[in-house]
């Protein structure tokens, strides 16, 4: 199996990317994770609902082009709310089902576009609360490890 994660912008933020790093360390003793970052728009916090429209707008069609698979998963705050167990149950039916590889969406400051959402095979949700897109990579990975120690019964999971 082999997951991409697409997301808007850079991390710049040093401890971000050693956590990440981490976590791809101990995540391809399972599988590849591969991270594709698109660019973000500028969006200052005086934006009105149209420009922050065009702005979630123009952020999906980059995400859209740098998809690679067919099954796709947002994360969106309005998505499914599921558990560390549901997770881990998501993916041992993609592995049943013979989906090889899934995209995870994660959207910018202002979230995803309509179109993103509605293009997407499933939406997620983690939290009710709302997180930087930056550290929402990092719980994603967390997850992702998390899952994968769950489905071999390994322990980690509490």
């Amino acid at each position: 199996m082999k997951i991409d994660i697409i997301c808007v912008g850079k991390i710049k933020e040093k401890y971000f990317k050693d956590a990440l790093h981490e976590y791809s360390k101990r995540l391809s003793r399972y599988l590849t994770v591969n991270i594709t970052e698109v660019p973000d728009e500028k969006a200052p916090e005086s934006l009105n609902a149209s420009e922050q429209l065009i702005v979630k707008n123009k952020e999906g069609e980059r995400i859209i082009k740098a998809l690679k698979t067919s099954f796709t998963v947002a994360l969106d705050i309005k998505g499914k709310k599921i558990s560390s167990e549901d997770f881990a149950d998501f993916f041992k039916n993609r592995m049943v089902f013979g989906t090889e590889d899934i995209s995870f969406i994660i959207g910018g400051s202002l979230g995803l576009s309509d179109v993103v959402l509605k293009m997407a095979d499933m939406r997620f949700s983690f939290s009710d609360m709302t997180f930087p897109h930056q550290l929402m990579r990092v719980i994603l990975m967390e997850q992702i490890y998390r899952a994968f120690r769950i489905i071999r019964n390994e322990p980690y999971h509490k």
